[in-house]
């Protein structure tokens, strides 16, 4: 081991859908904003203060299909990965620069629906009275 350690662990709810983009020979990315929330008491006013965290991640080729496939806006997701920061030039010619957190394990927290909470059918016709 070289000494140094890259790893991030997050717990937070997706801000929108999982954007997939493709690419040559099957490969794709997805990328996705999640929101990490924290709170403290104001020591003045004595109120409860919410801060909101926004993390920029970066699935590649299955794990990004299989994220899109299976996760929407709002969910609860788990996730570990590694920071990267990249540059790019902005539309002003401006160079600016993002961070983001390269997903590779995805866990889902969200529990899904299960069939017993579909409403019955109605009833085409009445039932006899017995």
């Amino acid at each position: 081991m070289n000494g140094t350690l890259n790893k991030v662990m997050l717990i937070g709810r997706l801000g929108n859908d999982v954007k997939l983009t493709y690419f040559e020979k099957e490969s794709c990315v997805g990328q996705v904003s999640l929101a990490t929330d924290d709170s403290y008491t104001d020591r003045n006013t004595q109120q409860r203060v919410e801060i909101t965290q926004w993390h920029n991640l970066v699935f590649n080729n299955k794990l990004a299909e299989n994220v899109a496939k299976y996760v929407k806006k709002g969910d609860l997701l788990y996730v570990e990965g590694r920071l990267r920061t990249r540059q790019y030039q902005a539309q002003d010619g401006q160079v600016r620069y993002i961070t983001e957190v390269v997903v590779s394990d995805v866990n889902f927290l969200t529990p899904k629906k299960s069939s017993e909470e579909i409403p019955p059918a109605t009833p085409t016709q009445e039932e006899p009275p017995f």
